[in-house]
């Protein structure tokens, strides 16, 4: 191995902003991130790892995996306090939505609550001029992608939603003269657009350097595809396999397996990873710069696709007829590593992982993951995932976002097989109450050199915690919020105990 990309033994928690507890109906950037990074602070924590921070839509469900942009902010995570406290808002402007149920997100009610909130803030702006040039150092900072996504979205809003490969031929295709023509047309949209990223860059700002100073750092995740209606797409359609309309010739998924006979169609427009290496990846490399402005270590969702990918032409409805056509490998991240020479990346290596996927992990010192919930199918002894097999350099979980929690596991997504593995494996007859907190010792205590827990785990949650179930859009999907009564004393205690036992303090 040529190199470790996380250097000291540590451990964390996985929790979504969305997530956070809060009276606005939704996890946000507010009071309820500085709660809990003060609460990873007290419990020793090394990490907080969450998911994408981008746009979400309600045609997919809000998944954050799902965006139409993969630079912008997701604008429900505004904090209205924050709002308030850098004199955006008055005090009697932040009427609580009491209404809402704590532990869930209502992202439809939020949306409405917010806009509101961001139409104030904007009249506020507008009056008070000393905030102009913060604001305009930060759209020249940004420059690479803000003002298409400005446009993108407000050109979306006048085309009532319908994807880009539907709009005008002169806007589809970006022709100057009509570009030109919408930013004067709607010059104050756009410059709404870019205030509210303004907002929530600054905010987000804010709750890194805390962290920071906490000790805390932070683990971002980068989707490796973005949508097929998304601002990129349209601002470089050169760099995805499109045809004359800038729909995709072909798209991305993985092939049939033994959990579906048809594999999954993702939808997403695959790259044309030839282009893309005639400029020097140059798009990539300034997500990759513009993400490592926002995280301490970035995870790479689907990181195999780099090596290979599963393409499947567009006009197939499912994965079945795809093939594995080879990615740009070890060539990308070498351009990679000369602009960023350390690369704080964990690579998402699960499911059927390649033994050039893993050379390529080895090659640049890339952490895999560890799901110690599927390691009790099949060989016990010998499964990748037993801690007893691990190497240090990598980072192990109860479970993921995808997963349901370990309760929720043994209580209803069990085989005979994986029962029988687990009690042999804790030697007894395991009971769904004491299971999170067996795996939450059994992946601290490892020699992996990173262990996440997901919160749900932590606080000992069944299946109606779960944040997300694969395949499926809408429904309970990216729904779940802790309360502030779950931070327990005795769950501080235990947690704290548990980190300075195993040397992850």
């Amino acid at each position: 191995m040529k190199n470790k990309v996380i250097e000291k033994r540590g451990s964390g928690v996985l929790l979504h902003i969305t997530s956070l507890p809060g009276p606005y109906g939704i996890g946000d950037l507010g009071p309820g991130a500085y709660a809990f990074a003060d609460f990873l602070a007290d419990t020793k924590q090394s990490y907080w790892q969450i998911l994408p921070l981008t746009p979400t839509e309600e045609v997919y469900g809000y998944s954050p995996y799902s965006s139409p942009s993969a630079f912008a902010f997701n604008f429900l995570m505004l904090s209205p306090e924050g709002l308030y406290e850098d004199g955006w808002l008055r005090k009697s402007d932040l009427e609580s939505l009491s209404a809402l149920p704590a532990g869930r997100c209502d992202f439809t009610a939020v949306a409405k609550y917010k806009s509101r909130l961001i139409k104030l803030a904007f009249e506020h702006f507008h009056k008070n001029r000393r905030h102009e040039s913060p604001f305009e150092k930060f759209c020249a900072q940004q420059k690479e992608w803000i003002d298409d996504y400005a446009l993108f979205t407000v050109l979306k809003k006048y085309f009532t939603g319908n994807v880009f490969s539907a709009w005008p031929e002169g806007l589809r295709d970006r022709q100057p003269a009509q570009i030109k023509s919408v930013e004067e047309k709607h010059a104050a949209e756009l410059k709404e657009v870019k205030f509210i990223q303004f907002l929530l860059f600054s905010q987000w700002t804010k709750l890194k350097d805390y962290c920071r100073r906490k000790g805390v750092a932070l683990i971002g995740d980068i989707p490796i595809y973005v949508n097929a209606d998304s601002a990129d797409v349209w601002a470089h359609p050169e760099i995805f396999k499109l045809d004359a309309h800038h729909k995709p010739l072909f798209v991305a998924g993985v092939p049939p397996d033994y959990f579906s006979q048809t594999g999954q169609r993702w939808g997403n427009p695959v790259y044309d990873w030839e282009r893309l290496r005639e400029t020097r990846y140059q798009w990539w490399i300034e997500r990759f710069l513009h993400t490592f402005e926002l995280y301490d270590i970035v995870r790479i969702d689907h990181f195999r696709g780099f090596e290979a990918y599963w393409e499947i032409p567009a006009a197939e409805p499912t994965a079945v007829n795809g093939e594995w056509v080879k990615g740009p490998a070890d060539d990308f991240f070498k351009h990679l590593k000369k602009s960023i020479p350390h690369l704080p990346v964990i690579a998402e290596d699960l499911g059927i992982i390649t033994p050039e996927v893993t050379a390529l992990m080895e090659q640049f010192g890339f952490p895999g993951m560890k799901i110690l919930l599927f390691s009790f199918g099949g060989d016990l002894d010998s499964h990748p995932y037993n801690p007893k097999n691990y190497t240090p350099n990598c980072v192990v979980y109860t479970g993921t976002h995808d997963n349901n929690t370990a309760r929720g596991w043994i209580e209803t997504d069990t085989s005979g097989e994986e029962r029988h593995n687990l009690n042999r494996y804790f030697s007894r007859d395991v009971s769904s109450q004491e299971l999170p907190w067996l795996l939450i010792e059994s992946a601290m205590g490892s020699v992996a050199d990173t262990a996440i827990i997901p919160l749900q785990d932590l606080l000992g949650l069944g299946g109606e915690a779960r944040m997300n179930q694969p395949g499926t859009v809408g429904g309970g999907n990216w729904r779940w919020r802790c309360t502030a009564d779950n931070f327990s004393p005795a769950l501080k205690e235990r947690l704290r105990e548990v980190t300075v036992r195993c040397r992850r303090a």
